[in-house]
């Protein structure tokens, strides 16, 4: 007759009793649902930062470009009116197929992970949540673009060359300081101090390009 010690011995060398096929599959299902609730948010404030970020570059290098090429023709208006224009384009486009390519190096390198998966597991691996290259592309563009307008916009229909100069640099300070506060709140940091540096990083950017480009016009002279 089995004693109580010779059941504990028996037990004790067939080890712990593994959990049904049904409760691992439903303890993969738990972990996959609440991955996905918590990456939807990180994946929005990722969209997020990038809009602003594209943004703030395209504001940022038209306002330095238009500022430069006033200060070396600042008696032709067009000049750098022309040059902003031109840099909202080039800038889109240069965005756009960096994106583009980044991001489907991304995709194939989750492709080849993917189908190491599917040959593992024998089946089909989900794949809903993978980049899209052309909407990255898009959006990249569209968001470089948005900021780009913002000083040609407000500098259009100004005549003065020391007028566009003060509207140009008063409106891409404050467009950066607001950028630059949106990303910090979104990614809950202060935003009034992101919003000061984004700012004073722009003002660094246009005092730069406006400079070199009076000292080269008074060489040139």
């Amino acid at each position: 007759m089995a004693t109580d010690n010779d059941t504990k011995l028996a037990v004790a060398e067939l080890g712990p009793t593994p959990a049904p096929e049904g409760m691992k599959l439903c303890t993969v299902c738990v972990a996959t649902a609440t991955h996905d609730a918590m990456s939807l948010p990180s994946q929005q404030g990722q969209w997020l930062r990038a809009a602003v970020l594209g943004a703030s570059d395209g504001l940022v290098s038209t306002s330095a470009l238009m500022l430069g090429i006033g200060a070396a023709r600042p008696a032709d208006p067009r000049a750098a009116l022309l040059s902003g224009v031109a840099g909202l384009v080039a800038g889109a486009c240069s965005m756009a197929i960096g994106e583009y390519v980044s991001v489907h190096a991304q995709l194939d390198v989750e492709l080849a992970g993917l189908q190491r998966l599917e040959e593992a597991r024998g089946y089909p691996a989900d794949r809903a949540g993978l980049p899209n290259p052309c909407h990255a592309s898009a959006a990249s563009a569209l968001s470089f673009a948005a900021g780009a307008a913002i000083p040609l916009l407000a500098a259009w229909f100004v005549a003065s060359y020391a007028v566009r100069v003060a509207v140009v640099v008063a409106t891409a300070t404050l467009a950066l300081a607001v950028f630059g506060a949106l990303g910090a709140v979104q990614g809950r940091a202060p935003g009034g101090r992101a919003g000061l540096r984004a700012a004073l990083g722009g003002l660094v950017a246009m005092g730069v390009t406006y400079g070199l480009m009076k000292l080269f016009r008074t060489h040139s002279d």
